[in-house]
């Protein structure tokens, strides 16, 4: 089991989140929280890192119950957070509030549970078959802005401008109908999740993924089962490396349009006996 998570910037905390555990019951969740640009105001007084945390504990305690599906447990795991944020005030209501994808997978009785709610990926090797499955609900809310932002060199000014006016527009639209649905404040989202299940048996190894992992892929580094390989592999940090080197090389955002010039990045890995 490998799992670790790497900041995209030494001067901003790290807004990624992950757990595991194994035994007869392997549980395992990885978190990209939002918290959106300095500039955007927030309803929360305590921060996404801090919402991730304990979304992830939340998370982790309410998969042990075998009898529920994973979309109840994620949804139970967000009540649970909201009744602490609102312990303090925390204003719910705010769009600002921050929220998260989530990647759940569970294994128990020969079969392994998958949860997928928001931009964030789990890839399994299912007897040498790649498998993969990403929320991508959120690339249809705000695409003439998403292109205004990507035209503009990635660090300047009018990048930072036009990425604040993409945001407010995200955060408008979440878990709204005509929006998309991602961990926030409300438990009912969870069920909006994309589950499925895979035969233990035949699933050799699975990886939950951050959109700043999956970059590897997007950006052409090398294929899903090469970003399997150097998970398993005696230097699995390899991957975070080559991320950073790359998103190093294209600095303004020319070759790859992006939000940001470098994101946090968060992976699991589970093989063999973890499965």
């Amino acid at each position: 089991m490998y799992l670790a998570t790497r900041p995209g910037r030494d001067d901003k905390l790290n807004e990624d989140q992950v757990a595991a555990a194994g035994g007869t019951l392997t549980r395992a969740v990885l978190l990209d929280g939002a918290g959106g640009p300095a500039e955007l105001p927030t309803g929360c007084h305590h921060g996404t890192p801090w919402y991730v945390a304990m979304l992830a504990d939340a998370a982790m305690a309410h998969m042990r119950d075998p009898l529920i599906g994973l979309d109840l447990a994620l949804s139970r795991a967000i009540a649970t957070v909201a009744a602490e944020h609102r312990a303090h005030p925390c204003d719910l209501d705010h769009p600002g509030t921050p929220s998260s994808t989530v990647v759940m997978v569970r294994r128990q009785a020969g079969t392994v549970e998958y949860l997928v709610l928001g931009d964030s990926t789990v890839v399994a090797d299912v007897d040498g078959e790649i498998v993969t499955v990403s929320d991508r609900r959120i690339d249809q809310v705000g695409t003439d802005l998403w292109k205004a932002m990507a035209a503009l060199p990635t660090g300047t000014t009018e990048h930072q401008a036009a990425r604040i006016r993409f945001v407010e527009h995200q955060r408008r639209m979440r878990n709204k109908p005509d929006g998309y649905p991602c961990a926030g404040t409300v438990p009912e989202a969870a069920h909006e999740a994309l589950t499925g299940t895979l035969p233990a048996t035949e699933t050799r190894r699975v990886a939950l993924l951050s959109d700043g992992a999956t970059r590897f892929v997007e950006f052409g580094l090398g294929s899903w089962t090469g970003l399997l390989d150097i998970l398993g592999s005696a230097s699995p940090w390899r991957l975070f490396d080559q991320v950073r080197e790359a998103e190093a090389q294209d600095p303004e955002g020319e070759r790859w349009p992006r939000a940001k010039r470098h994101d946090d990045i968060a992976v699991i890995h589970l093989a063999g006996t973890e499965l």
